[in-house]
């Protein structure tokens, strides 16, 4: 067996970066940013008000000022003329302010007669003129690679950059095995279960990014999964689910060496993950996943996210890990990684008190992965540990 550590470089070699593609700026969000953009143009493009009130010259704002309204300046439609001595522009917010003036009184502080404005006796002390460029210049960039969030398509937006250069998004290939499994929804038999473990990892890959294919499960039989390996080598990453460990059914190995496998490893000092396997089969990166439905999750969690992230060229690979006190003692750990489906709170971290792997119910009811490591030592409550959010 080897390490989390050496199998998470080991399958991190696996897999590289994808190429690049242009994207419409709305299908962009979420995506990594392979490729600066540039701003075209400033923002602002002129000086603008950011207020609703009236363009004036500001070495005439004083109390009880008198201006005359000489016009209207909106949004999309600036005033044509020039703001003069004495002389007013009724202005709403992102209006280009007027030529002649430099000022906005905003409309609270006015008394409106007709044509003519008043200042009253006490002034905002503040123009709420927008300057040209205020916000970013023309060759401003939004500097890759960072993955592009809300905000970012917004600026990009208004940097008038409609197509976006992204990392592309992998295709992973998720083939579940076993003559136990059937899809839900349908009947099963008197031996058989319903297939989770594909449509658990499938939402985990598509929120980090990927583009998942659900192949059709395969048997306990050679040809079925020959099949499946044939039907998955167009993919980027091939995940198999289950039959990876030493069993008289557990064909993956023996398939995928028979066509080829350069095998990177085979079992790690892990719990829940212990039978994980990965190389190369058809000269596409795969990963043999446990068949246990918490172990195929967490190992899903640990490892395959970070290679998702990795081919999408995510700035960061790794996530992080955080800390926190653990609400209760522990004992020591034995020679293998323990990650606990945990319950992080504001009390801390709390390990639910059922840790099988078979249980899906304490996975969904966690929202982090406690991490112990091997040999670890007793600890009490109150020591900080750290976790995975999940």
């Amino acid at each position: 067996m080897i390490s989390v550590e050496e199998a998470l470089a080991k399958t991190l070699n696996l897999v590289s970066e994808l190429e690049v593609e242009s994207v419409p700026l709305q299908e962009a969000a979420g995506r990594v940013l392979a490729c600066d953009i540039v701003a075209t143009r400033s923002q602002p493009p002129f000086a603008s008000s950011a207020m609703d009130g009236y363009a004036v010259k500001g070495v005439e704002v004083e109390p009880y000022a008198m201006f005359s309204v000489i016009g209207e300046a909106a949004a999309g439609h600036g005033f044509s003329g020039t703001v003069g001595a004495g002389e007013a522009v009724r202005i709403f917010t992102g209006a280009p302010i007027p030529k002649g003036a430099d000022y906005v009184i905003i409309q609270e502080d006015v008394a409106v007669r007709g044509k003519l404005i008043t200042l009253d006796s006490e002034i905002e002390n503040h123009d709420y003129v927008r300057p040209l460029g205020d916000d970013f210049a023309a060759g401003d960039r939004i500097q890759a690679p960072r993955v592009l969030r809300a905000g970012d398509i917004a600026l990009a937006a208004s940097m008038n950059a409609p197509t976006l250069q992204v990392y592309r998004r992998p295709i992973v290939a998720l083939i579940a095995t076993g003559d136990e499994l059937v899809i839900p929804g349908e009947v099963p038999g008197p031996d058989q279960i319903i297939a989770s473990n594909s449509f658990g990892l499938k939402a985990m890959l598509e929120e980090a990014g990927a583009q998942v294919r659900l192949l059709p499960i395969a048997r306990d039989t050679k040809p079925s999964l020959t099949q499946a390996f044939t039907l998955a080598k167009s993919a980027d990453l091939v995940v198999t689910i289950g039959g990876a460990s030493v069993g008289d059914h557990d064909l993956v190995a023996d398939v995928a060496a028979e066509l080829g496998m350069e095998r990177a490893f085979y079992k790690i000092a892990m719990r829940p993950g212990k039978p994980l396997m990965a190389g190369r089969v058809l000269d596409v990166p795969m990963v043999g996943l446990p068949g246990n439905p918490v172990s195929s999750m967490v190992c899903g969690q640990i490892f395959l996210v970070p290679m998702i992230r990795k081919m999408m060229g995510h700035p960061d690979v790794l996530p992080r890990e955080l800390t926190a006190k653990s609400t209760q003692d522990m004992p020591a750990n034995g020679p293998r990684a323990h990650y606990m489906r945990a319950i992080i709170s504001e009390d801390g971290i709390t390990p639910l008190l059922r840790q099988d792997s078979g249980l899906l119910t304490v996975l969904s009811a966690a929202n982090a992965l406690l991490i112990r490591a091997p040999h670890a030592g007793k600890i009490d409550a109150g020591a900080i540990v750290s976790y995975l959010p999940i």
